[in-house]
C-alpha cells in the first residue's frame, strides 16, 4: 500500500496486507483509492480535496485521509477505536511527517462527540462491511455538528446504503465488491 500522488507520492505505508478481520480492518485497495481520487480531484465536484478539512471515520490505516493530505487538504481528523488501527494510522502519520497537519482521535465513529472544532468539507467513511455501522456514524457526524453545509461525503461500503434524510446520494461508483457512494447535505 502506497501514497498514490501529490508531496507523499510513492511513499510506502504501514498496512496489513490483505486485511485483519479481528480487527475489523479492511483497506481500500491503490486501485480504488486512485480511481476515488481521479473523481474527488478532477471529477464533477470540482477539486473537492485542495485545501479541505477532511474527516477519516473508520479510519484503518489512515490511507484515504494521509492520500487527501498529500494531494493538498489543509488538515484531517482520523477517527478509529480499534488499537491496531490507532497504531498503524499513527505510523502512517510519522512516515508522512505530517504530525503537524493530523489529528488521530480514539473513539467509536458511531458515537462522535460534539465536534470541538470548525466542521469538515470532506467526509471519508470507509466502516466494516455488512455490520450497518456507516448509517450510525453519518448520523453521529450529522448530530455533532461535523460536516460543513457543502460538505462531500464519500461512503464506502459492499451493499446498496440508506442514506439519511439530510444527505442526498449524488452518485454511486462500483470497483469490484466495492461500492463508493458521494453524498452532500440537502
Amino acid at each position: 500500500m502506497r501514497i498514490i500522488a501529490g508531496k507523499y507520492r510513492g511513499l510506502a505505508l504501514a498496512a496489513l496486507g490483505k486485511g485483519d478481520a479481528g480487527a475489523h480492518l479492511r483497506p481500500t485497495t491503490d486501485r480504488v483509492r486512485e480511481s476515488l481520487f481521479s473523481v474527488l480531484v478532477a471529477g464533477k465536484y470540482g477539486d473537492a480535496v485542495e485545501d479541505a478539512r477532511v474527516l477519516d471515520l473508520f479510519a484503518g490505516t489512515g490511507a484515504l485521509g494521509l492520500e487527501a493530505l498529500s494531494r493538498g487538504a489543509d488538515c484531517v481528523t482520523f477517527v478509529d477505536d480499534g488499537r491496531k488501527a490507532q497504531g498503524l494510522i499513527a505510523e502512517n502519520i510519522a512516515k508522512c511527517k505530517a504530525q503537524d497537519l493530523c489529528t488521530l482521535m480514539r473513539a467509536d465513529a458511531t458515537r462522535l462527540p460534539v465536534n470541538p472544532s470548525e466542521p469538515y468539507d470532506l467526509i471519508f467513511l470507509d466502516p466494516p462491511y455488512g455490520k450497518a455501522l456507516g448509517e450510525k456514524a453519518i448520523a453521529a457526524a450529522l448530530k455533532g455538528n461535523w460536516l460543513t453545509k457543502r460538505a462531500l461525503v464519500v461512503w464506502e461500503d459492499s451493499a446498496a446504503i440508506t442514506p439519511p434524510e439530510a444527505l442526498t446520494l449524488l452518485d454511486t461508483r462500483r470497483y469490484g465488491d466495492t461500492k463508493i457512494n458521494f453524498l452532500e447535505p440537502k
